[in-house]
């Protein structure tokens, strides 16, 4: 007010004749333009802001817990920051009634709906302040609060702290703001390695920290641990068995979806349905990797005895991981044997170093399959001493090969090819040529058939030949 009455008093004493002051046309210039400034400073106050200044006031709560509550974290944060407004009633300002409340968003990322509200507004220019409970409220990371005070600062927004007071406009307030998000971002870090030591200390100990609930166990809220659901469990089984038998996560998806089977269906805490979604590819390779169903629990690349009850034993885990890993190498190859080829990726031909792959011919009304080399199929019969063989006898001295292996049978029906037990038995016959070929497969990793000598090698895979090594010894 000192300056506007000095105005007044300049003005009214300024000579009437304009043409005899050294000052006239400067001077008139200068003191329309204080007025003006002097004026506008009355109207605003002397902070800067607009007549009406207004207030978007955003809340956060890292977590959900709590959140159903009448009043919550979030409505202590609001009734804070509106109070705080209030006060400055004198100066314009008003609160929007538009909420922006983020309930169970993580600091450390910008990417929550009501803050990206919050910053569409901004962009409107339908915001003049954003009012906070604390500054970590708004971020915990100094590269996403950079981002956001220069959208802040583009737009001629204020950022106001309720319990930080400090000034950006000048270079120490800012210095004050960037050291508080420094200590917000050391300290979301710090909570973040506290967690993660806490989750790896209960691992070791084999109890459930938390996560989703898998098929086979219900989960006892009051003791925090996995209890056996003996209808799920029986499923699960099944499904390894049924795994056994098909090799085929599609196929096994298919005859899941048959019966009606789906994934964990479970209710929350907050009352909301998860789960019971139909089996895929994805979810049943989960299913049959999980090592919670051997009574264990796993911590990144470690695996610890776990404190709940198994529901596979190690031999059925076994065998189901050496098909798994047979078709992870073959990529699923040996499941496309659509006319059961026994030796179908096993077979070689030794001298030109190229797979053998079936052929079928019929004459006179009769069929006749043959193993031909991919090498004499591309440059040629000439090109390759083997070329061609009959199927039907190369597959038969497989057979009597494998059959005149010395294993001992009690042995192998523990093993993790039990399974291939089978070929010493009367069922072997009643067997489909795709069933047969997966016996074969369970035994040998590789034939090799040289056309120059007539001679055939038999690689045996490596369970068949821990089979072997106790009679080799003796």
């Amino acid at each position: 007010m000192a300056d506007t009455t000095e105005v007044s008093v300049v003005s009214s004493s300024r000579p009437r004749n304009a043409a005899t002051s050294p000052l006239s046309l400067s001077g008139r210039r200068g003191l329309r333009r204080r007025h003006k400034r002097d004026r506008a400073e009355v109207e605003a106050g002397s902070n800067g802001f607009p007549c009406t200044v207004r207030c978007a006031i955003y809340t956060r709560k890292s977590t959900s817990e709590g959140l159903d509550q009448a009043f919550n974290s979030l409505d202590a944060q609001r009734e804070a920051a509106e109070a705080y407004v209030a006060s400055q009633k004198h100066l314009g300002w008003t609160t929007l009634p538009d909420r922006y409340d983020d309930g169970g968003f993580s600091g450390g990322t910008i990417e929550r709906p009501a803050l990206q509200r919050l910053m569409a507004d901004i962009e409107s220019r339908r915001v003049d302040c954003v009012v906070v409970y604390k500054v970590d409220r708004l971020s915990r990371s100094l590269l996403d609060f950079a981002r956001i005070m220069q959208l802040f600062e583009q737009r001629g927004v204020h950022f106001v702290s309720v319990t930080q007071h400090f000034n950006t406009a000048d270079s120490m307030g800012r210095l004050t703001l960037n050291i508080l998000l420094s200590f917000a971002q050391f300290e979301r870090e710090i909570i973040g390695e506290r967690t993660r030591d806490k989750i790896a200390a209960a691992r070791r100990r084999g109890q459930w920290v938390g996560g989703r609930p898998i098929l086979g166990y219900d989960l006892d809220r009051t003791a925090h641990c996995l209890v056996v659901n003996p209808t799920e469990a029986d499923q699960v089984r099944e499904i390894f068995q049924l795994y056994l038998q098909l090799e085929s996560l599609t196929g096994v998806a298919a005859e899941l979806a048959r019966r009606g089977w789906k994934t964990k269906r479970w209710i929350t805490a907050a009352g909301q349905v998860q789960g019971g979604r139909p089996f895929d590819r994805a979810l049943l390779l989960h299913l049959l990797r999980n090592v919670a169903y051997l009574g264990k629990v796993r911590h990144r690349d470690e695996v610890f005895e776990g404190t709940h009850q198994a529901i596979i034993d190690q031999a059925l885990w076994d065998r189901v991981h050496s098909v798994l890993g047979r078709n992870r190498m073959t990529h699923g190859a040996v499941m496309r044997n659509r006319h059961g080829a026994l030796l179908r990726s096993l077979l070689r031909c030794a001298p030109c170093n190229a797979a053998m792959v079936q052929t079928r011919t019929a004459k006179r009304g009769r069929e006749y399959r043959y193993y031909v080399c991919t090498r004499a199929l591309k440059r040629g019969y000439a090109s390759c001493p083997t070329k061609s063989v009959s199927a039907h006898a190369l597959e038969q001295g497989v057979i009597n090969k494998l059959r005149g292996l010395q294993i001992e049978m009690n042995s192998l029906t523990t093993s993790p090819i039990a399974d291939a037990a089978v070929l010493w038995s009367s069922e072997w016959d009643s067997l489909s040529g795709e069933q047969r070929a997966r016996i074969v497969r369970l035994l040998a990793d590789r034939v090799e058939i040289n056309g120059a000598t007539g001679g055939v090698r038999l690689e045996l895979s490596r369970e068949a030949e821990e089979l072997l090594r106790p009679k080799e010894t003796a």
